[in-house]
């Protein structure tokens, strides 16, 4: 079976094979917390000027991958800055880009769990009864969201009791669908996905403080070969219709970093 990285690589190549070229319609690729945030963004850049962007969500670190390997992408929009400071080093994009937000992440507690709500001061109980059975994270090893989580339940000692009941999500986005779906018992996650009306309103969710974990820098940047549509976009990303979407999302913007 393909992997999730070669499955997505063999998409975007059909992709521009059907005549997608990156002058009418660049693909780029974004971090999933950015999942509800962003289609709003690119419908709010298609009403300001008519012009198209194709949006592809994933983890930040298949992403890195899959653009150090050649994937045509234009431009990437990382959870961690990191990522793009390395792209910048193996010459992959223009320059080291530009920060546009700072992520938070929740404890989640869909509808129907054992636990009732979303607490803080519950966390460590239910783990320690095994009240808690299921807990859906994003993979650590790729996703930044995910190690931020596992920063949290390590800075709270509760990493060894959570980690024989986590549920990896290939990305942010997945954990928070398999929340959102009731099939864990509760999960951490993104705020900027929490907020969305269709995670939202199947269950409850609390902040998880911001010392828990280190700080979520987000970072974006074109690519090498990127068209004028995608240097617009990434102009867009700066303004004041963009900043708006993205704070209404429950994300710290550059100025206030």
């Amino acid at each position: 079976m393909l992997s999730h990285a070669r499955r997505l690589l063999a998409a975007l190549a059909l992709l521009f094979a059907a005549g997608s070229s990156g002058a009418d319609a660049p693909v780029i690729a974004a971090a999933s917390d950015l999942q509800f945030a962003l289609e709003e963004v690119a419908a709010a850049f298609r009403a300001a000027g008519g012009r198209e962007v194709k949006l592809v969500f994933g983890s930040s670190g298949n992403f890195f991958r899959q653009i150090v390997q050649g994937a045509p992408f234009q431009m990437f929009l990382s959870a961690d800055e990191q990522f793009v400071l390395r792209l910048a080093e193996h010459g992959r994009s223009e320059g080291r880009g530009e920060l546009y937000a700072a992520g938070r992440i929740v404890l989640f507690v869909p509808r129907g769990s054992p636990l009732g709500r979303a607490e803080l001061a519950a966390l460590a109980p239910a783990l320690e009864a095994g009240t808690i059975r299921r807990l859906a994270i994003a993979n650590p090893e790729h996703a930044p969201y995910g190690r931020a989580a596992e920063q949290a339940l390590r800075s709270r000692g509760l990493w060894e009791k959570a980690a024989p009941r986590l549920v990896l999500g290939e990305n942010v986005s997945q954990a928070a669908q398999f929340a959102a779906s009731g099939s864990v018992d509760a999960a951490i996650f993104a705020y900027s996905l929490a907020l969305s009306p269709r995670v939202s309103e199947a269950g409850s969710f609390v902040l998880i403080p911001a010392e828990w974990h280190r700080p979520l820098r987000q970072r974006m940047v074109l690519l090498k070969g990127a068209g004028e549509t995608a240097r617009a976009f990434y102009r867009f990303m700066q303004g004041e219709r963009s900043r708006a979407i993205l704070a209404r999302y429950g994300f710290t913007l550059p100025a206030g970093l």
